[in-house]
């Protein structure tokens, strides 16, 4: 049986993966579980084969359950060029190797929402063109078929948005409550922090949003003053610290340092 990745105890720190080849990621995952990590966060775009057998001999691998996503982007982040068939049949692929969860993106089935908001605004968080917002009902039906189809496969759904924007607590927390209809099992959101106030204002909505949403959430801002928040968030409650456990070229540079987050919340829970 699958280990739920929501019912692991937050914050759960996510070894972040993104290698090209099934030896190089299955070493990248050793490394990760030996830096402490509690699932990995691997990166199926980045890798040259994406087939069955190959994901099946990268999770056989690992004694800690993986989160399969599929953000379009190479190991060199130029863009991998997947359809949303090609995309959404990789999460089945994975899945069916044994992947515990998959990153289902907002813009899933609407490509347009990767790079701005399309759509009638009438939420306080369709505000300012955020990405990866979609509210058009079509699409969330379809959405809400391969969450449930991904579910009836034994795994479970971590749905992520990226709005790429500073979103305040009530904006944020009433993303949270429109996403959480689409019944994932984790949410996960990124805005943006360009100073001070916005950065005490995504520790404020963490707060909240442990207190108003139901199904676990994921919450940090990007930005100059962000990065604060990858750490801070999580000990205020948010579920998943997505770490790396040694920088390269293919690293997403803003994220935390495994070893470094692991000491950090080891000591947290010390003094709580």
């Amino acid at each position: 049986m699958k280990t739920k990745l929501s019912q692991l105890p937050a914050p759960i720190l996510a070894g972040v993966v993104r290698e090209t080849t099934a030896s190089r990621a299955i070493a990248e995952i050793k490394n990760c579980v030996y830096g402490g990590a509690g699932m990995i966060d691997l990166h199926m775009s980045c890798l040259e084969k994406t087939d069955t057998e190959t994901l099946k001999t990268i999770i056989d691998a690992s004694k800690l359950p993986i989160l399969a996503l599929n953000y379009n982007g190479k190991y060199d982040w130029s863009d991998a060029g997947f359809s949303e068939e090609e995309r959404t049949d990789s999460f089945l692929r994975a899945v069916a190797a044994g992947a515990a969860g998959i990153d289902m993106q907002g813009y899933t089935f609407h490509r347009p929402s990767v790079t701005g908001f399309c759509g009638e605004d009438k939420y306080s968080f369709t505000k300012g063109n955020p990405r990866e917002i979609v509210t058009d009902e079509g699409v969330i039906a379809k959405q809400c078929e391969f969450i449930e189809k991904v579910h009836s496969a034994g795994a479970e759904v971590l749905f992520s948005c990226h709005p790429g924007i500073p979103m305040n607590c009530q904006q944020v927390v009433e993303l949270a409550l429109f996403l959480e209809k689409r019944n994932p099992n984790i949410i996960k959101i990124v805005t943006m922090a360009t100073n001070e106030e916005e950065m005490i204002e995504s520790f404020k909505t963490m707060t909240v949003l442990k207190k108003e949403v139901k199904t676990p959430v994921s919450y940090h801002a990007g930005g100059a003053f962000g990065n604060l928040s990858r750490i801070i968030n999580p000990l205020l409650g948010g579920k998943i610290v997505f770490c790396v456990d040694r920088f390269c070229a293919g690293s997403t540079m803003e994220q935390l340092d495994l070893k470094t987050v692991k000491s950090v919340v080891d000591n947290f829970k010390k003094i709580m």
